[in-house]
């Protein structure tokens, strides 16, 4: 049955990113008036698109991963992921390239992964089926109670039928120590923590219980969107105006003023006052630059002692000819990334010998290059706070092309006839804390209740959505964050007060 109870309620949304989009979606098909206003001329948020020359780069993410969210998410709405967008399963996941000289591809398939792990290390296919059985479990008990399951406080989470789901998966130790009861070899230890750059962290300050992310990579597969990402984007605004939300974009927000009758908006196009704000911006942004002086909810010393997810440099890069040896996700790392990892979050400095990854989406979609050129994004992970002047990216800029010519024997630097470039200053002119491209690192003390909350306490009305609240970093887990600012919404209302987030994800 549709939620209906906010027919009355007025609701903007700041920022339309993933997690403000979902927002929406899930609160004007309660019935809310929403309106989204965005300070950009495109949706999306990070998540955006540069058009140039016949080019299509996609400035944000680029892995399509948990189909199961999206799938769930739209099914909410009855619809399907295709109404909106194709998708391509990739095959290989991805590629990567040593710098020892060794290469190796993912297959899609189980039995290529165990051939694949078995190559490097006796016993590693059998091994490879007992860990990734225990990342599904991990993914199953942690999506259903941690993720979708809202738990704000912290008591919440010594529910006993909680506990009872949770006996036996890794829920302390680091990622990497865990990864080691299964394999030696450095190696297959990377290939299988990699992801956790997506979520901001590094296999050394990443809590165990993310081993369920080689389950979203090896099992569920990693996918294409036609388009890019920022297809999907589309898709989820399209049926956010199919669900009657109203889209204001190039409408920066300038404040935000508590009144005994909601909450007054400024905009640089005039004033309104609702019945509650939804803030897609960074919570630290909404204290420090929207709300009155002394009305947040933290002080900026709390902001200040944040880990951050890492900041990147990017390279939007359109090129000549075709790039066979590069796969669509191609990972280029040292045999011992340790060093890169402490550079981000131990001393921060530029990497003297970085881990990046190179995607190149026109060796799936002919529709982002023209005929005859390549689509190339190279990310390198940095870290927040860097000083990225003028000089120093020009240097950088060098060092990595330089590295990727000289470890997959591509080199890009006389076929580039577009280009364009992100790092520290662009993403924190975004207000982003420190210019972090993702927000709070998944840290042990930064997970599930020790992240900032969906409801505001200091300020009634006041909801925030997004990487840097609960339940984390990465699309999925912000439209999902969409859904718990609704299920807050419509419990402060005394709509289905009890209700979980299940009630609003039919299944």
């Amino acid at each position: 049955m549709t939620p209906t109870g906010l027919d009355s309620e007025s609701i903007v949304v700041i920022g339309a990113g993933f997690g403000g989009l979902s927002a929406a979606c899930h609160l004007a098909d309660a019935g809310a008036d929403v309106t989204v206003v965005e300070r950009r001329d495109h949706l999306g948020g990070v998540a955006g698109r540069i058009e140039r020359d016949g080019f299509r780069f996609d400035t944000g993410p680029s892995w399509y991963l948990m189909p199961d969210v999206f799938e769930r998410f739209f099914g909410r709405f009855g619809r399907e992921p295709s109404d909106y967008y194709s998708l391509t399963r990739l095959d290989p996941n991805y590629r990567v390239f040593w710098k020892d000289g060794d290469s190796a591809a993912v297959p899609a398939d189980r039995a290529g992964q165990r051939a694949l792990f078995a190559s490097y290390e006796s016993g590693a296919d059998d091994a490879l089926d007992a860990y990734l059985s225990d990342a599904a479990a991990a993914y199953e008990v942690a999506m259903e109670e941690f993720v979708y399951e809202r738990r704000p406080r912290v008591r919440d989470w010594f529910d006993p039928s909680l506990l009872r789901a949770a006996r036996g998966l890794p829920l302390l130790g680091s990622m990497d120590d865990h990864v080691a009861d299964y394999f030696e070899h450095p190696k297959l230890r990377q290939l299988v923590e990699y992801t956790l750059v997506f979520l901001g962290g590094s296999p050394y300050n990443t809590p165990a219980l993310y081993s369920l992310m080689s389950h979203v990579d090896y099992t569920l597969g990693v996918h294409y969107p036609t388009g890019g990402m920022a297809s999907v984007v589309d898709g989820v605004a399209r049926l956010a105006r199919d669900l009657g939300v109203t889209f204001e974009t190039r409408t920066p927000v300038t404040g935000l003023e508590p009144t005994a009758d909601g909450l007054t908006v400024t905009t640089t196009a005039g004033q309104r006052t609702v019945d509650r704000v939804v803030s897609n911006a960074p919570p630290s942004y909404t204290e420090r630059e929207l709300l009155p002086a002394g009305r947040g909810d933290r002080d900026p010393d709390y902001w200040a002692s944040r880990t951050y997810a890492p900041s990147a440099f990017v390279l939007y890069l359109g090129v000549e000819g075709d790039l066979p040896a590069l796969s669509h996700h191609t990972l280029v790392l040292p045999t011992d990334w340790r060093s890169h990892f402490e550079s981000i979050f131990d001393r921060p400095s530029w990497p003297s010998d970085p881990s990046y990854y190179v995607n190149v989406p026109s060796r799936t979609d002919d529709g982002v290059a023209p005929d005859g050129h390549s689509t190339v994004v190279v990310l390198v992970p940095i870290a927040p706070g860097l000083d990225d002047g003028p000089d120093q990216r020009a240097r950088f800029r060098e060092a990595v092309l330089d590295d990727l010519a000289a470890h997959t024997g591509v080199d890009l630097r006389d076929r580039i006839v577009v280009e364009r470039s992100a790092c520290v200053t662009e993403f924190a002119s975004m207000g982003y804390p420190q210019g972090t491209a993702l927000g709070l690192a998944h840290t042990l003390g930064q997970t599930g209740p020790f992240r900032p909350s969906q409801r505001s306490a200091a300020v009634t009305g006041l909801y925030y959505t997004g990487s840097f609240t609960d339940p984390g970093i990465g699309v999925p887990m912000c439209l999902i964050s969409g859904a718990h600012v609704a299920d807050a919404v419509r419990a402060d209302v005394g709509v289905d007060a009890e209700a979980g987030v299940r009630s609003l994800v039919p299944f």
